[in-house]
């Protein structure tokens, strides 16, 4: 069986980034360029620029007056935020040309993207700061899908039905099926975009996040957003209890689970909005 990284790499022409995203990178990367100069870089691209001032002037940042201007924008949040918003707004463009057989691409999305905005809204309840930043990790969590899919789609659906019929994770049927689960491929694609390791690591180590190292902070906010969007996505006779949280996730993060309701009815009102600034085309599915 292959594995993560033989699979990412036999899609490496299919899943590649616009190039709007790699010249932002090539500013950030280097040391000599201003802020100015990745602002100037976004202006190339209107269509990257209208989404971007629409998620920064969304309820996800909640600046009290209107930014108007990529220039002010880049100002308020910095280079690595920007890249990140840049990094959101580009991955759903990249995907929506992308035939994938038999997964439901638009319920694909809703799921990423409200695991997206429960990332950054677990964040910041726990007073983690630059908690918008965790809306691109649990944005991109379940990402190795996409190229599951691609790669070998009976298999992917065949561990989606068995993992909904047995007392089993889906990452271990995935394993088992086809010989790397959806966590270590992601990890593996968006490390070969060059993505920031908190990313990777959060994406890698999202079913274990004491195995994350200095990035289980990261990797623990994932974790409990995809927790609780998969307890979701599960029928009433599926449903567990309790959502099976890590214990490890709970104490790093400090997380108090009597604010996840209030958290959730947040953020499944802001899901629609920024479900059409990602991929708008599930909005109209």
């Amino acid at each position: 069986m292959p594995s993560a990284q033989e699979l990412v790499q036999s899609c490496t022409s299919i899943f590649t980034l616009p190039e709007i995203y790699f010249r932002v990178r090539e500013v950030v990367d280097d040391s000599n360029s201003t802020m100015g100069d990745l602002a100037d870089v976004l202006k190339l691209d209107p269509a990257i620029s209208a989404r971007l001032l629409r998620i920064v002037n969304s309820p996800v940042y909640g600046f009290p007056k209107q930014v108007e201007t990529i220039s002010r924008a880049v100002s308020l949040l910095g280079t690595q935020a920007i890249t990140d918003l840049v990094t959101a707004t580009t991955v759903g463009k990249t995907f929506a040309g992308v035939p994938i057989q038999l997964m439901d691409v638009s319920k694909f999305w809703h799921r990423s993207v409200l695991c997206a905005l429960l990332a950054g809204k677990i964040a910041k309840s726990c007073g983690i700061k630059d908690s918008e930043r965790h809306f691109v990790e649990g944005l991109l969590r379940d990402l190795g899908h996409f190229v599951l899919y691609q790669y070998a789609p009976q298999r992917a659906q065949s561990a989606l039905i068995e993992a909904g019929h047995l007392d089993v994770s889906l990452a271990e049927v995935e394993r088992s099926n086809i010989g790397c689960d959806f966590a270590e491929v992601g990890a593996e694609l968006v490390r070969s975009w060059g993505l920031p390791a908190q990313i990777e690591q959060a994406i890698r180590h999202q079913l274990s996040p004491s195995e994350a190292g200095d990035y289980i902070l990261h990797a623990s906010i994932v974790h409990l957003a995809g927790a609780v969007v998969d307890c979701v996505e599960h029928n009433s006779k599926q449903r567990p209890t309790e959502v099976p949280f890590d214990p490890q996730a709970l104490h790093t993060t400090g997380f108090v689970l009597a604010n996840l309701p209030e958290l959730m009815a947040y953020a499944q009102a802001q899901l629609g909005d920024m479900l059409a600034l990602v991929y708008p085309q599930a909005v109209a599915a």
